[in-house]
């Protein structure tokens, strides 16, 4: 039984029955039969359907933004934009996807040589809770626009999210069954993955998940993508836009409640302005609203679960007792609901709890580094490369600094985010291979090699 809490009251909201093995393997199937059409249509077929998917969400928003709310706690404000992120997608996908397969001339001793890019089949997405529109459709529409077909293993506690996206698909009269929703437990997993039908998998979410996935799959030799999580250094060098920098610091840091893997979590500024600018940061997180995510006014909801909030504690409580000072927060609130206050940690040094770990939840820990070198340093010691931030006037300095960051993206002097045109992916304990761009629908497509004598 799948079961939706609100986190802002703690209440349950609604329970889902759960697939048996026997009719997971029936839903599966079920996208097997469907590729076959799917799989053969053009490319102006399948963008005409999802260009009506995009439509469908649109005029969907306000139930489904407030779903997310309900299910997720993501406040009313943030969740309207991100419907119509996810919409973008689709668009995005459905208007380039010919341009992005198309056959590709590479020299050789062939009279003509190409590559053909071609479907691989049914692909298998494991999906999160703290985005449960945009990061669907960061795997859905590429995947789709290719010529595959979807099967989504939607995070259990969003039930109705997951079905609001297969609503969608159904209000633009898509081919049933293009994509297939699974509701089943995290232990069922491994069996839909060996599913012969499966052909490759897409996952979001921990690391330790993460490994778990991506050892199944390999050892059924099927292609994953990994986007796991993420501890991204955010770097501010003495030159830099102070006031600029900090607005940006804080909305990275305490957007969806912190709970984002490409939020900038681990701030690091240069010496000569620590004290100045960790005062321009307290002055903004003190301002923010903490309180109802259904608030039109409110800056930071829930925590998005009980269990969630009580691991964040710790990791406050744990690096405060290393020796970091709390400036702001750091308490265990009472009442009903899953809240924390916005939390800001001041010398947290490289070995401090805070910095080892991901943060997930309003919880900014800032340290100072000696200059640009030591920035990286302490930036790259770290078992994440999601992404990073970097925080200069000098062009040629930020260029060489975000070269040198270990991590799949880099933002200079602006927030790191995702973008349906612009490859997303980490390095290292975040994951591997990309998503978005023209890298993500290429991962899950086979680049037939021709020769022609």
């Amino acid at each position: 039984m799948q079961t939706a809490i609100n986190p802002a009251t703690g209440q349950v909201i609604s329970h889902h029955p759960t697939l048996s093995d026997e009719q997971m393997m029936l839903c599966i199937e079920r996208a097997q039969h469907a590729y076959t059409e799917w799989s053969t249509m053009s490319y102006a077929e399948r963008g005409a359907i999802m260009h009506k998917v995009a439509a469908a969400l649109r005029e969907s928003k306000a139930t489904l933004g407030q779903t997310m709310t309900d299910e997720m706690g993501k406040t009313v404000k943030e969740a309207g934009p991100e419907v119509e992120k996810a919409a973008w997608c689709a668009e995005h996908y459905a208007d380039t996807a010919a341009q992005y397969l198309k056959d590709e001339d590479i020299s050789s001793d062939a009279s003509r040589s190409f590559v053909h890019y071609q479907p691989l089949g049914v692909t298998l997405g494991v999906l999160p809770w703290n985005a449960p529109l945009w990061v669907t459709f960061r795997y859905l529409a590429p995947a789709l626009m290719a010529g595959n077909t979807c099967v989504m293993k939607h995070d259990p506690h969003v039930p109705e999210c997951a079905l609001g996206i297969i609503a969608a698909f159904e209000k633009a009269g898509a081919p049933a069954d293009i994509v297939v929703n699974l509701p089943v437990t995290n232990g069922q997993v491994a069996q839909a993955i060996r599913h012969p039908a499966i052909k490759a998998v897409s996952f979001t979410g921990s690391a330790k998940a993460g490994a778990t996935v991506a050892a199944l799959a390999a050892a059924e030799v099927k292609p994953s993508v990994l986007e796991l999580g993420g501890s991204d250094p955010f770097i501010v060098l003495a030159d830099a836009d102070l006031d600029h920098a900090a607005d940006v610091a804080v909305l990275s840091r305490v957007i969806n409640v912190g709970q984002s893997c490409i939020a900038a979590k681990r701030i690091l500024i240069e010496a000569p302005i620590y004290d100045d600018f960790v005062a321009r940061l307290l002055s903004r997180l003190k301002a923010l609203n903490v309180g109802d995510p259904n608030n039109a006014e409110t800056d930071v909801g829930p925590i998005a679960r009980a269990d969630l909030r009580d691991n964040l504690h710790r990791q406050v409580t744990t690096t405060i007792a290393q020796g970091a000072k709390c400036l702001l927060g750091g308490e265990m609130p009472e009442g009903e609901g899953f809240y924390y206050p916005v939390t800001l940690l001041a010398d947290v040094t490289s070995e401090m709890c805070a910095m080892q770990q991901e943060v997930f939840g309003p919880v900014m820990s800032v340290s100072a580094v000696r200059d640009a070198k030591h920035a990286i340093e302490v930036a790259n010691a770290s078992a994440y490369g999601l992404g990073g931030g970097v925080w200069t006037q000098s062009a040629a300095l930020a260029i060489e600094m975000a070269q040198a960051l270990e991590v799949g993206q880099v933002a200079i002097n602006g927030i790191v985010k995702t973008d349906p045109r612009l490859p997303s992916g980490g390095v290292k304990q975040s994951g591997y291979g990309r998503e978005l761009g023209e890298h993500g629908i290429k991962a899950f497509v086979n680049a037939k090699q021709i020769w022609i004598k």
